[in-house]
């Protein structure tokens, strides 16, 4: 039966009316993909559990349980039509899990202890979560401080040079000497003149934040339009409102260009700073791992740092998306 035959009497397919009706009535189609990543983490559950461990791993029922779990949750996730987008990426991970199982746990084709399986993956959070949660606090904490001091003087350090020719006259060089200096390469000098460590490592995580939120938002007050400023004098404005109700908005999306650009070196700054000067932390975790050669813990922290940086960029984008609403259509990054 045609397309044709099921509309109204008198009703040519050929006309737009008829087309626009055939549309109408056609079933629309539901892509296959989401339903295929059920299958994928099955497949790595099934490999875990009935294919013979190369060693004595532990929690491989346990594994294969988990792996089947998150296939059913994907399954239920497909049925109510949300997995469209991220199907493909739950396939890869499910095989990714399957050939890494097959490749390390059943084969052994890579030396071990540098190269651990999925079993000792999930062992490190069963066993050693107190201490992970832990350092993930002090991570978070260290971070919170030292970006945050960072972020507001970067901030008020720009206004201040794209506002004030006198104050851009005593601070600019200060800027181009200090600014472009990694803040690694100060660990020493920090640890000599601050005799706290965490206290050296938060002043250093403020000058890796600082100098791109400095610089980024001082192009943004310098590049605002004067007929602004020309406007709202006209109707009384004092400087203050020229600094909060004028610059900073129209220097906001260069703020915020600043503010990830800080993220990113104050990731990299915490871990050296937590390895070197800091007992606690993520990156104390990892040097401690690697010392006694704990691969296993050493990925577990990889794991869990990665987490928390996305994490970070992914809030700092909703709050970016929240202050920016005014242009979303304009939002390329």
């Amino acid at each position: 039966m045609t397309a044709s035959n099921t509309l109204a009497p008198g009703l040519n397919t050929g006309t737009p009316a008829g087309q626009a009706a055939a549309q109408a009535g056609a079933r629309p189609r539901r892509p296959l993909l989401p339903w295929a990543a059920g299958p994928a983490w099955f497949l790595a559950a099934l490999v875990t559990w009935r294919w013979p461990d190369a060693d004595d791993f532990p929690d491989t029922n346990l594994l294969a349980a988990l792996f089947a779990a998150i296939g059913l949750g994907l399954l239920a996730t497909a049925a109510l039509r949300r997995l469209s987008a991220r199907a493909p990426w739950a396939i890869a991970l499910g095989l990714g899990f399957t050939v890494w199982e097959v490749a390390q746990a059943k084969l052994l084709w890579l030396p071990r202890p540098f190269f651990g399986t999925p079993q000792d993956l999930l062992d490190v959070f069963l066993t050693d979560w107190k201490r992970l949660g832990d350092s993930l606090l002090h991570s978070l904490g260290l971070l919170a401080v030292g970006y945050g001091i960072g972020a507001v003087l970067g901030v008020a350090i720009g206004v201040g040079l794209g506002r004030s020719p006198r104050f851009r006259y005593w601070v600019r060089p200060l800027i181009r000497l200090v600014g472009p200096l990694p803040p690694v390469a100060l660990l020493p000098l920090a640890f000599v003149l601050i005799p706290s460590g965490r206290l050296a490592s938060e002043a250093l995580l403020a000058l890796a934040a600082g100098f791109p939120t400095t610089i980024l938002t001082w192009s943004g007050v310098a590049a605002v339009d004067p007929a602004y400023y020309d406007v709202a004098r006209t109707m009384g404005a004092r400087n203050r409102f020229l600094v909060l109700r004028v610059a900073l908005p129209a220097a906001m999306p260069q703020i915020f260009v600043g503010l990830f650009m800080g993220l990113g070196v104050s990731f990299a700054t915490l871990v050296v700073a937590e390895m070197l000067g800091v007992k606690s932390g993520l990156g104390f975790y990892m040097q401690w791992a690697q010392g006694w050669a704990a691969y296993p813990n050493m990925y577990a922290a990889l794991l869990v740092m990665s987490l928390m940086c996305t994490g970070l960029v992914s809030l700092l984008f909703k709050v970016r998306d929240r202050v920016l609403s005014w242009q979303k259509d304009g939002l390329k990054w």
